[in-house]
């Protein structure tokens, strides 16, 4: 009985031997998951900017009012010598910027302004200024800008540039300005 029972271990250690040894079946593997189809997407096409038309640069003139125009200092005021009433050679190159100015905005008037440095009396300052004024138009005119366009006035020493009492103030206060009055 012993040799049996030695005999069946035997034979179950070299079954289960056996049986361990066995191939084992690969499984499949799984199937990929089904892709569920992705909803498309519409591109959303924004409208094209539209652009405000660029003004030119006479309509952007024409928008601004008086006020907003002399503000800006578009004229450049000249200077005069002591008792003199002259182009100088050096107002000469500005009178040509502001003519070539007018010639661009050729709706725009302008108000000529002869003024004075304080020494003298009144009277003599009220006259001079009014001759500085009508050189710096004639000057202007001879430049090509038509005289309807120009209007003078003098001044004379009642509004300083500079209140100052010295040389340098005087020289600022001898001058012709420009103020624009229609565009």
């Amino acid at each position: 009985m012993k040799k049996t029972v030695i005999l069946v271990l035997a034979c179950f250690l070299v079954f289960g031997f056996l049986m361990s040894c066995k191939k084992k079946v690969e499984q499949a593997p799984p199937p990929p998951p089904q892709v569920k189809e992705q909803p498309t997407v519409e591109k959303v096409v924004e409208p094209p900017v539209v652009k405000e038309p660029e003004l030119t640069e006479e309509e952007i003139f024409m928008k601004k009012s008086l006020e907003e125009v002399n503000a800006e200092k578009l004229l450049q005021m000249i200077h005069f010598d002591y008792n003199k009433y002259f182009i100088r050679d050096d107002a000469k190159p500005v009178l040509e910027a502001n003519a070539a100015w007018l010639n661009k905005f050729s709706s725009a008037k302008i108000l000529i302004e002869g003024h004075c440095d304080e020494r003298g009396t009144e009277e003599y300052n009220l006259a001079l200024g009014e001759k500085r004024a009508k050189s710096t138009m004639d000057y202007l005119s001879s430049l090509g800008i038509s005289a309807d366009r120009l209007k003078i006035i003098s001044y004379g020493k009642s509004q300083p540039f500079d209140m100052g009492h010295n040389e340098t103030a005087w020289q600022r206060n001898r001058r012709a300005q420009f103020t624009i009055i229609a565009k």
